[in-house]
């Protein structure tokens, strides 16, 4: 019976020690594989926002025990999410965990653009002077980087501090002195952009409509400037709008009034909480001066439904920032406790294993081992028996579905009149869809379908342009035959801003002159070239 007990202690001794090992391998191994995430969440933070979450989340927390080099762009994209939600106290955490990162790995550029966000919480929101030292140290760390554009961010910040002082004519005075250079920025139009929705803001808010008109017609002719995300034009036009709107009423031109705020309503789901608040007070007000009672009471519900949903937000960020620094507090406390009881472990067990291994290793670990592995082959053995059985039932669906594709895409590339062959393509893609959503979710694969479709065009445009991946050359193909960008984006299940962010990387990446053409003409003279040759 004794013997037995002494027995059963040595396995559990010898399994508790393979098992530390093991542990301790495996997180080793794991730490360094949640950087790829990072870069993933980079790739859609312009485009899709809840992927980007979706990646960040899936990282264990604390993040600092599993990122090392990507903790400053991981913090940065945490706040850029929280911006956009309006959760300044978040936002506001994330850039100074950011800041301290970056400076660690002497990451000056992102130093430079948490300063600024930094600058922005301190400033725009709280009005606390001693912000402007986060603007010094980003023009700092801006000279640190290869950044091009460090002083254009670190002037535009301080001339829009000036405007929410009020002191326009001295934001007029740092916005003209520098407007040439912001318009001579081909590459990012963002920053000509807000320089003239400043500019007409000044204007109006110095009661100069007419000068106000005229940056404001400058800066429609923006609209469709392709390095420039749709999203923050609309919310900067919806801005300028309703202050259009607030410069008539307070002139009682009531129609001029309802005539702005009716433009800008196209863009309401893009304006900020204060522009959306004044909208609907502008609102309240117009209609008062009418004395239409109903719509005053309209817009005042809907004004009320926006200020409680504000107030909760605001409430649930409270909150969470408390609810993350009490479990940030425990985090910290169970690490620590656990570091020391490691510490203690790996001693005593360096000491046992000293003494005990001449006995107990060279027989009972073999055997042990070996149980151990033919425990796990049988496992290994039946798991895949049964993965392949299911296999093979769903490969030889897959196989017979693709081959009815590519019988149709044969029949498609037989056609030489383009239009007659979009139509097809559209058909065909709407059988696609209804019959398989998950054929075309990678662009390996997709690429391999529409290959078919014209063999001579795919043939050159990777020849001529080796720095296009598959997807890009796909949007290229679907261009030159003449889809639309919201075409496109449903062949690719993807969002139009997607195909728009696309379509500007290929410009870059093929060094297209803007000026003399666009795109599309670029691809339809060359490939109708291209193709006489190989025909």
């Amino acid at each position: 019976m004794i013997k037995r007990k002494l027995c059963l202690k040595r396995r559990l001794f010898c399994v508790f020690v393979v098992i530390l090992f093991f542990r301790t391998v495996c997180y080793s191994q794991d730490s360094g594989d949640y950087e790829r995430f990072v870069d993933s969440a980079d790739i859609y933070i312009d485009y899709d926002t809840k992927k980007a979450i979706t990646f960040l989340d899936s990282i264990p927390q604390p993040v600092d025990l599993f990122i090392k080099k990507g903790l400053p762009n991981y913090y940065v994209l945490k706040s850029l999410i929280y911006d956009e939600n309006n959760d300044d106290i978040k936002s506001y955490q994330s850039c100074l965990l950011a800041l301290k990162y970056a400076i660690d790995e002497k990451d000056y550029k992102v130093a430079g653009e948490a300063s600024l966000e930094l600058f922005s919480c301190l400033y725009y929101i709280k009005k606390d002077t001693t912000a402007f030292q986060y603007l010094k140290k980003a023009k700092e760390y801006y000279e640190l980087s290869d950044y091009a554009y460090g002083d254009f961010e670190v002037d535009l910040t301080y001339a829009y501090a000036k405007f929410l002082d009020k002191e326009y004519k001295a934001c007029n005075k740092l916005l003209l002195d520098n407007l040439v250079k912001y318009k001579d920025a081909k590459d990012d139009a963002y920053f000509y952009m807000f320089a003239l929705n400043m500019l007409a803001s000044n204007y109006l808010a110095l009661d100069d409509l007419e000068v106000a008109h005229l940056y404001f017609k400058e800066f429609k002719k923006l609209k469709n400037n392709p390095t420039i995300i749709s999203y923050n034009y609309a919310s900067f036009e919806a801005l300028t709008e309703v202050s259009f709107a607030n410069t008539h009423f307070k002139r009682k031109q009531i129609d001029s009034t309802f005539y702005y705020l009716s433009k800008a309503s196209k863009n309401k789901r893009f304006m900020t909480e204060d522009v959306k608040e004044d909208y609907f007070k502008l609102y309240i007000d117009s209609y008062r001066i009418l004395d239409n009672k109903e719509n005053v009471e309209a817009y005042t519900d809907s004004l009320a439904v926006f200020e409680n949903k504000m107030y909760e937000n605001i409430m649930t960020s409270s909150y969470e920032v408390n609810n993350d620094l009490v479990n940030k507090g425990f985090e910290l406390k169970i690490v620590s406790d656990k570091q020391y009881l490691n510490g203690v472990l790996v001693v005593v067990l360096l000491l046992l294993l000293t003494a005990s291994s001449f006995i107990y290793m060279f027989f009972y670990r073999k055997q042990k081992l070996k149980a151990v592995d033919l425990s796990n082959q049988t496992s290994n053995l039946s798991y895949l028996k049964s993965n392949n059985e299911k296999l093979v039932v769903k490969v030889q669906g897959l196989e017979d579905y693709i081959a009815s594709l590519k019988k149709d895409i044969k029949k498609i590339s037989a056609i030489r009149e383009t239009p007659v062959q979009r139509e097809k393509i559209k058909e065909l893609y709407k059988n696609v869809h209804h019959n398989s959503s998950t054929i075309l979710d990678k662009s390996e694969s997709h690429l391999d379908l529409v290959n078919g479709l014209n063999v001579n065009f795919f043939q050159v445009i990777n020849k001529m342009y080796p720095q296009l991946n598959d997807s890009e050359v796909i949007i290229c193909y679907y261009l030159y035959v003449g889809f639309k960008n919201k075409e496109i984006a449903v062949f690719l299940n993807a969002s139009v801003r997607a195909i728009e962010s696309k379509r500007y990387r290929i410009t870059k990446k093929i060094n297209i002159d803007k000026e003399k053409s666009t795109l599309v003409e670029h691809l339809k003279e060359t490939f109708r070239t291209s193709e006489k040759i190989l025909n």
